[in-house]
């Protein structure tokens, strides 16, 4: 395990489950299977080797951890079906999905979880997916759609035909190689460490949330082609555009809250992933990230998304591997025993960099399926930090943008209102266009 998976691993706790999850829905065109789909989901896991293993704990170097394989690994175990009935709830995979979310993994297996949830509005059916996020990061849950789903494209890297092998070095060599990228990593290491402490504020964030370990989870649906006449019409990114919506919407939630919004931000982490594209990478966490303050304090949709765009500009401008932001990157060269004995108040003083996480998580644009299947959404989840009321994590997928919304249970009682926010925001943007 990398010291980020490790520090990952040690801000577990039953107020704060470090798992991210995935919420994907289904329309078939018939009668769903559940024995079959199960059988399937627990045969096609069972080769995945990531998921055959769980933390341990190593003697060297001190507090270090390593992925071990489980003797009595049984995939159906980590596999439930349940089926619900819709005559109770007004929406009733959302409720189930809360209650799911807020259940920590059992760290001593391994680390994951899948539920079928069938009885869905329409003959739908979900497929709930938890990862620990000492598992992997957002990018590189990728490799596990790929064993879970069907037949999807692996990533290979590719060598270069015919190539000479590389020339084996000399001791000498590999030593002054080994120093100097440790003394360079010394010094940009130094320099977010400073970018860090510059960045701290006031940890009373306007949408701090007491210790929980009740979740409510939201989902929302935006057009990508209504996203693309915004852009057309103001520029930007695709990425500019969705932060500003959620800013419109996030300040619409806070003045429903009886909360002042004017003349305010709320800072954001946007995490960046540093993974290449070979598919040796796609294990652990290989994140940095941006610090984003959200313009929440302006009405104009307008002036909203030029704000995005400027800070966002100034961030890509500085790159992922400087800044306060990519404070992930000095934590991965830390010690893990400094993870073990420091990241429970670390975590707790989150608040001190940002308000909430918002994260995109890439999906294949490949037309998924499970059994023949398609996909008909892909909604994301990211932990919430200690302290912090709401996270969001954003999937594009086919002609729509999924936002999935989790939201501390004591301090926001429904995500509704957060919800439908986001599509008040989004028709507002684009009445501009």
């Amino acid at each position: 395990m990398s010291a980020l998976d490790v520090a990952f691993l040690c801000l577990e706790s039953e107020t704060t489950p470090m798992h991210m999850g995935a919420v994907v829905t289904f329309r078939p065109r018939g009668q769903v299977h559940a024995r079959k789909l199960t059988a399937l989901l627990a045969e096609r896991a069972a080769r995945l080797e990531k998921l055959r293993q769980r933390p341990r704990t190593a003697l060297f170097p001190p507090g270090a951890a390593i992925w071990a394989e489980d003797p009595d690994f049984v995939a159906s175990e980590h596999i439930s079906h349940h089926h619900l009935s819709s005559l109770y709830e007004p929406d009733p995979l959302s409720a189930y999905a809360s209650r799911w979310m807020g259940r920590p993994l059992d760290t001593g297996k391994p680390l994951w979880d899948l539920h079928l949830v069938t009885g869905l509005p329409d003959g739908e059916f979900a497929l709930l997916l938890k990862l620990h996020h000492a598992l992997t990061d957002g990018a590189g849950a990728y490799a596990v759609a790929v064993g879970l789903l069907d037949g999807l494209p692996r990533v290979t890297k590719r060598g270069r035909g015919g190539a000479e092998p590389p020339a084996p070095r000399s001791p000498v060599d590999a030593v002054r190689d080994a120093l100097g990228t440790t003394l360079a990593q010394a010094g940009a290491s130094a320099g977010i460490a400073s970018s860090v402490v510059r960045a701290t504020r006031s940890p009373l964030s306007p949408i701090s949330a007491p210790p929980s370990t009740e979740r409510r989870l939201g989902f929302v649906r935006l057009d990508t082609g209504e996203l693309r006449r915004i852009r057309r019409a103001h520029g930007g990114t695709a990425n500019d555009v969705v932060l500003a919506i959620l800013s419109g919407a996030l300040r619409e939630w806070m003045i429903n809250r009886g909360q002042r919004a004017d003349d305010r931000t709320l800072r954001a982490l946007i995490p960046v992933s540093m993974r290449g594209r070979s598919a040796e990478q796609l294990g652990g966490n290989k994140l940095s990230g941006y610090l984003c303050d959200l313009p929440v304090g302006l009405d104009d949709p307008v002036e909203r998304l030029l704000a995005v765009q400027r800070e966002m500009s100034r961030n890509k401008a500085a790159g992922p591997s400087r800044g306060a932001g990519a404070f992930p990157l000095l934590a991965d060269r830390m010690p893990p025993m400094l993870h073990r004995l420091g990241s429970k108040a670390a975590g707790l003083a989150a608040p001190l960099l940002f308000d909430l996480v918002v994260t995109t998580v890439p999906v294949p644009p490949n037309r998924l399926s499970l059994d023949g299947t398609k996909i008909e959404g892909v909604y994301p989840f990211v932990p919430l930090a200690p302290r912090q009321a709401i996270g969001i994590a954003v999937a594009t997928y086919r002609d729509s943008v999924h936002i999935g919304l989790q939201a501390n249970g004591a301090a926001v009682s429904d995500v509704g209102s957060l919800r439908d926010g986001v599509l008040k925001s989004a028709a507002r943007l684009l009445d501009t266009a």
